[in-house]
């Protein structure tokens, strides 16, 4: 009889690609997805530690997984068990503790676990030489859009981050091996392409040969068909004039960049141990701006870390109210043990954090305002995902530039490319109509 599995997957693309993986290679060996409401006889946690509260979140996913589930055996995998298992093993009920590496071997691994009265934790340490594990997936059921994992690791060791323990040392997949899945995911529906990583900016630094994300992506240029390709969160430093031209120049490039600046003031940088300073990213972005028109600039900002005074704070916001940013990702600082800064002085309180926070998420509510109101009677070319859950004629949609649609419609079904004018704005995103012939996407 085949096994009905759940996964629970909290955290990045990168997590999610990885339990897509995890899916894919259980489904292929004759299991079953269990329904929500069902039980089932497996378990996954792809759990999350990038702060305090994702491992608190992880925790609860673990415990809330075993009491709906009483029966199944059930593992945590990822980055959580790779650091701190320690944390996980006292929770009753689970049997299975699992780290980042050897994760091609997982789905084999975890359809032969049994229940146990402790769980069995199996991890290793990274070394200097590890190499990058090719975990292939071809298909995400259910959505328009895949994620593609090129990129693994990071060396960067910022001083709040956790992550380079977690996930080793920086390594990439070798490119032929990243159109063959491409390819695949191409020929199994899917028209829009996410190339994500721990650090996407270092692709290639590995493999030699002059191979980075630009010759990538070139390469992707002369081996694709229909398929439009984004990019996932880089560095302000790894943003060069050869990428932006290249995005400015091709099409099927979606015309978005999700950077990644946390503070924009410079001696908070320095204390955060990021490599870059304001003016650079400032530069960065009016750059991005004047080469590409209409691009969606997003940016990942946390607010509240040791030490930020209410100076360095409203220096960032005042750069950030003052750049042409389409969106914040915002970040209240959560001390995360195993960091550099979980130990520094000046550690804010809780309520001057939520505070920050909640400005710096008005000013996001106020940049998406804006952004989106600047675009109205522009044209766009949407991928459709389906109709809006309880309507009829009006179809969901995501444009190149990383804007929501509901678009007024009752002739277009899902996964389809679409031209697409903006006729308005709500609180979600752009409201448009169908437009007749003509795409910017071109084969």
């Amino acid at each position: 009889m085949s096994k009905q599995f759940k996964i629970i997957t909290l955290g990045c693309k990168v997590n999610q690609y990885e339990s897509a993986f995890i899916e894919e290679s259980l489904l292929s060996r004759g299991c079953k997805k269990a329904e929500p409401d069902e039980e089932a006889d497996l378990v996954i946690v792809n759990g999350c530690i990038v702060t305090s509260a994702a491992s608190y979140q992880t925790r609860q996913a673990v415990r809330r997984g075993i009491r709906e589930n009483p029966r199944a055996v059930t593992a945590v995998v990822g980055c959580y068990g790779q650091v701190f298992p320690e944390e996980l093993a006292g929770i009753k009920g689970l049997d299975l503790i699992a780290g980042n590496k050897g994760k091609s071997s997982l789905p084999e691994l975890l359809l032969h676990a049994t229940r146990q009265t402790s769980p069995f934790i199996l991890r290793e340490d990274f070394k200097a030489s590890a190499l990058f594990e090719h975990l292939p997936v071809t298909r995400f059921t259910g959505r328009t859009r895949a994620f593609l994992k090129i990129q693994d690791g990071c060396e960067s060791f910022c001083s709040y981050c956790i992550i380079p323990l977690a996930r080793g040392p920086q390594r990439s997949l070798e490119p032929h091996k990243a159109i063959e899945l491409l390819r695949e995911m191409e020929n199994n529906g899917h028209k829009e392409v996410v190339l994500t990583g721990i650090h996407l900016g270092t692709y290639g630094a590995d493999l030699g040969n002059g191979i980075d994300l630009h010759r990538l992506l070139a390469e992707i240029g002369r081996n694709r068909s229909q398929i439009r390709v984004r990019l996932s969160s880089l560095e302000p430093a790894e943003i060069g004039s050869d990428l932006i031209e290249f995005m400015a120049g091709h099409d099927w490039m979606c015309r978005h960049f999700h950077i990644s600046l946390q503070s924009g003031d410079d001696t908070v940088l320095k204390r955060m141990h990021r490599r870059y300073r304001v003016k650079e990213f400032t530069d960065l972005v009016h750059d991005i701006h004047r080469r590409i028109p209409r691009v969606s600039v997003g940016v990942d900002v946390l607010v509240g870390f040791p030490g930020e005074t209410e100076r360095e704070f409203h220096a960032t916001f005042e750069l950030l109210r003052d750049l042409p940013i389409a969106y914040l990702h915002v970040f209240p600082y959560s001390k995360r043990e195993g960091t550099v800064a979980a130990h520094l002085p000046d550690q804010l309180h809780p309520a001057i954090i939520k505070e920050r926070a909640a400005l710096m998420r008005g000013l996001d509510k106020e940049k998406r305002r804006m952004f989106r109101s600047s675009l109205i009677g522009e044209t766009f070319q949407v991928l459709t995902e389906g109709w809006a859950p309880g309507q009829t004629g009006l179809a969901r949609g995501l444009s190149d530039n990383y804007l929501r649609f509901t678009v007024l419609t009752k002739a277009i079904g899902s996964n389809e490319f679409i031209r697409v004018r903006v006729v308005g704005i709500d609180d979600q995103g752009m409201i448009g109509m169908p437009m007749t012939q003509g795409t910017r996407h071109k084969a």
